[in-house]
This record gives structure tokens, C-alpha cells and sequence, in this order.
């Protein structure tokens, strides 16, 4: 049987690790969803440019340039990165003469990957093999329809022309097809999104989910040990206990409203997170990049404040008698002023403890956000660029030689 060779391209982190795990699974997905005509041999190559740019004419040449290097039958490539067409966000793109095309992960929005992921990597395939044209779609469609319909049953797209199955996210910000072949070479099927606010809801919650927030919280365990220490020290003595007597659930609210965004903004301007204009960076790219890296932190700092509430509400059911609280706070409290006072006193430590402390691996908090990686992905590129020439250079000496 005939071979076809498939590489996913993929971008360091996120983009790397799905295309790890979809190796294996792919092939029989094929002969479902393209034909079995083939012996389906696929497999992933990391590659910097996919996460290096965020133009997808860029990508997409890149991406033609390895296949015809390296000889493969078809290749896709999945960056982390967002891409856009006159700034309306691309998810996808295929060009069916060259058999390449791309995936922007964060247009899938904040939600599990691997099976929108699948859903995408086969349907371009399907554009890719049959065709753009009504005629490629509707051979398509008459080679789905004689499969076994329960056959990967857990993957919901199986219509000829959406990229992804109907879920949640697909409902409040719908995807469209478009086939540009006349008005612009160099793609034949793009997937975008319909409206831009909902291309920019899917983005940005796309991105912060590429930023992987609860992989930045461990280093957050300095933060939360002097928040503790503050914040436990506090509660041994009456004033937090009087306080939430009188302290109201409006009042509360806007104290751990308070203490949540001191805390996101103060590690913002601490490690000079947020995003300058420069040259690098277009202006409304610089704007999702930066709020991006708030809503990333936001996340992680509300995992933080959650994890600290919880430890407070122990220690002090466990370590404070009823007798003592009930001196404290001259009433018979329930069981409630417990946790209400813990929350009380997890804003206030936040506020006292936290603010102003640093963390322990800065790497793993700049990691986590966009123009961090793309600083390290661009000085990596031109390191490899420029090892090239000299490469180039040398093989050119040795042949006057």
C-alpha cells in the first residue's frame, strides 16, 4: 500500500505537546475521514517560526518551504500564536496545490484543545485532498456518508464544511468558511470568525488558556506563605474577628475585589510585564498581548486567593474555639463567621502579606506570557538564521578551495 507522510509543524509549549499526543491517533482517523487507500504515516516537527509570527502568509510560506525541503505529502502547522487577516482573526487556512496549511490554536478559545485539534487537523486534510470547490465538498460528504456513523462518535464534526463540531463556544461565537481563491492567492479555505468581538472573545480566552495560568502558580508559593504567616498572626487577635461583625457582604466584596487586582497589577509592574510600543509589535497587538497577560494573572491570583481562603478557614475552625470567638465578637456565632472572617482575613493578608514580596522563579511568571516568549522565540530564530550563513559561508570557502 501506497505511503502518505503527514507532519504537524508545531510551536514550542502547548502547540509541541498536542502534537505529541495526536501522533499515534490520527492515521486510522484518516482512513475514516479521507480514504484507506493510504498507509497514513504522520508525526510532528517542532519548529520556532510557527511561534515566531503573526502573520499566517508568513506560516503558511514557512510551512510550504519545510514540506518541499523535507518531502512530505502534507504538513500543518499549529502555533500558540494569534493570527489575523485585516485584523479579523484566522483560525485556519489551507492551500490545496502546495497541501499545507495552519492552525492558530487561541482561535479555539478557552476551552479543551485535542478534540477541536483532531476535528480541524481532518477536516483541512479533507480540503486539502478533495478539494475546496462545491464538487470537493459534496465527494466529501458522499465519503462520510458511507461510513459507520458511531465510529468516532466522540468527535462531533463529521459536515464537510465546518472545521470543529457545534459546542458552547461554537454557538456564542459561530465560525465561517471562506474560499478567497480569486480575491487572494495564497489560500484557498480559511476558517475566520464571524463577528470580530466574538473573534476577540475567542482569542484573548484562547490565549490565556495557551498561557496555561495554573503552570505559574507554584511559584506563587512564597507569596502565599507570607500571606499565611500575616494573615494567621492576624486572626489570633480580635481586631479581624470584630471587623467581619461589622464589615458588611457589599464592603467584603469590594475588599477582595480590592486585594485581587493590587495583587495582579502589583506583579504586572514588578516584573515589567506589560507590553511598550516598539517595533516588534503593532498597536492592537500590543493591547491583546497585554490585557492577555492581565486575564492570565487575574486567573492565577484567584487560584491563589481560593487556595489561601481554604488554609484560613482551617486553621481557624480547627485552632479557634467557639468560647474565644464568641469573646471576641460579643454574639453567639454559627459555624458561617468561621469562613466569613477567613475571607476577611485572606483580603486583608493579600493586601499586607503579599503585595510588595517577589517570586521565587521569575522565569516561570514571564514564561507565561506572550511577548516574553516571542522576545526568546525571535532571538532564537535569528541565532539559528545567522549560524545558517556562517554555515553557508563555510561550505562556500571550501568550495573555492
Amino acid at each position: 500500500m501506497e505511503k502518505k507522510s503527514i507532519a504537524l509543524i508545531t510551536a514550542p509549549g502547548i502547540a509541541e505537546r498536542l502534537g505529541a499526543d495526536l501522533v499515534e491517533e490520527l492515521p486510522e482517523m484518516l482512513d475514516y475521514y479521507i480514504t484507506d487507500d493510504y498507509e497514513w504515516d504522520v508525526h510532528y516537527y517542532e519548529d520556532i517560526l510557527t511561534g515566531g509570527t503573526n502573520d499566517s502568509k508568513e506560516v503558511i510560506e514557512a510551512v510550504c518551504d519545510k514540506k518541499e525541503n523535507e518531502e512530505w505529502d502534507f504538513a500543518i502547522a499549529l502555533t500558540d500564536l494569534p493570527l489575523f487577516k485585516d485584523k479579523r482573526p484566522v483560525v485556519a487556512e489551507a492551500l490545496k496545490d502546495k497541501s499545507a496549511a495552519l492552525i492558530s490554536l487561541p482561535g479555539f478559545g478557552f476551552t479543551t484543545m485535542k478534540k477541536r485539534v483532531q476535528e480541524s487537523i481532518l477536516q483541512l486534510m479533507n480540503e486539502m485532498y478533495y478539494g475546496t470547490s462545491d464538487e470537493g465538498r459534496q465527494a466529501s460528504a458522499a465519503h462520510m456518508e458511507s461510513q459507520d456513523k458511531q465510529k468516532f462518535d466522540a468527535l462531533r464534526n463529521k459536515d464537510s464544511r465546518k472545521l470543529i463540531g457545534s459546542r458552547i463556544f461554537e454557538r456564542i461565537s459561530p465560525l465561517i468558511r471562506e474560499t478567497p481563491q480569486e480575491e487572494e492567492e495564497g489560500v484557498d479555505v480559511r476558517y475566520t470568525v464571524k463577528s470580530k468581538p466574538g473573534g476577540y472573545l475567542r482569542i484573548i480566552s484562547g490565549m490565556v488558556f495557551a498561557n496555561e495560568p495554573w503552570k505559574m502558580f507554584p511559584a506563587f508559593s512564597k507569596i502565599i506563605v507570607i500571606a499565611f504567616t500575616t494573615g494567621s498572626y492576624a486572626l489570633v487577635f480580635s481586631t479581624v474577628w470584630q471587623l467581619s461583625m461589622n464589615f458588611s457582604v457589599p464592603r467584603a466584596t469590594l475588599l477582595t475585589f480590592f486585594s485581587i487586582l493590587a495583587l495582579t497589577l502589583w506583579i504586572i509592574m514588578a516584573h515589567q510585564l506589560w507590553e511598550k510600543k516598539g517595533e516588534e509589535n503593532r498597536t492592537f497587538l500590543r493591547k491583546i498581548y497585554n490585557v492577555t497577560t492581565f486575564f492570565t494573572l487575574l486567573m492565577t491570583v484567584l487560584m491563589y486567593y481560593i487556595i489561601l481562603f481554604g488554609m484560613f478557614s482551617i486553621w481557624t475552625i480547627l485552632l479557634m474555639p467557639m468560647a474565644q470567638v464568641e469573646a471576641y465578637t460579643s454574639a453567639s456565632p454559627g459555624i458561617g463567621i468561621y469562613f466569613y472572617t477567613s475571607w476577611i482575613g485572606a483580603s486583608i493578608s493579600t493586601i499586607i502579606g503579599a503585595l510588595g514580596s517577589s517570586f521565587e522563579d521569575e522565569e516561570v511568571v514571564l514564561d507565561s506570557t506572550y511577548g516574553y516568549r516571542q522576545r526568546q522565540r525571535h532571538e532564537k530564530l535569528k541565532e539559528e538564521r545567522e549560524q545558517e550563513k556562517e554555515e553557508e559561508k563555510e561550505e562556500a570557502k571550501e568550495y573555492e578551495e
